[in-house]
């Protein structure tokens, strides 16, 4: 992978808060020819650096007002109990994000809910995933800030 440059990093800075503008816009902003900036853009999005673009949605908008975080722990270690509760945890729609943890707990889970009877429903089929010893979840009264924007 080709090192980040200052130009490199205005331009995933930009990119991230504004996502929809233009290859000349952002050309502008991150002070460099739009050509210079369309080469660097899909020099980024070959290496992977840029993996995908994506709307940011409203959740309250979309009747999912109610987040949720759920430690899991498994039954065991073994690398075939990690791997099988990996698999069925990417099938469950109402799960934003899965971290292996270290600490108490082995998965923490973003969970969005319409309210707290889907949330009920969500939870049962949490339990039934493979290798699911222990719950435990604390919900979100407000979101006081949110962004995917890495410092770069």
């Amino acid at each position: 992978m080709t090192p980040l440059d200052d130009i490199d990093r205005r331009i995933l800075t930009i990119l991230q808060k504004h996502g929809r503008i233009s290859n000349a816009e952002l050309a502008s902003r991150a002070n460099t020819s739009a050509s210079s900036c369309h080469r660097r853009m899909q020099r980024l999005e070959a290496e992977g650096v840029i993996r995908a673009y994506a709307a940011m949605l409203d959740p309250n908008k979309v009747d999912r007002p109610v987040t949720a975080f759920v430690e899991i722990t498994l039954t065991g270690q073994a690398d075939e109990v990690l791997e099988s509760f990996e698999r069925d945890v990417r099938l469950a729609e109402d799960v934003l994000e899965c971290h292996l943890m270290a600490g108490r707990a082995d998965y923490m889970l973003k969970v969005v809910a319409r309210d707290n009877e889907h949330f009920a429903q969500i939870h049962r089929r949490l339990a039934r995933l493979s290798g699911v010893a222990q719950m435990q979840t604390s919900f979100a009264l407000r979101t006081v800030f949110k962004t995917t924007a890495l410092p770069v």
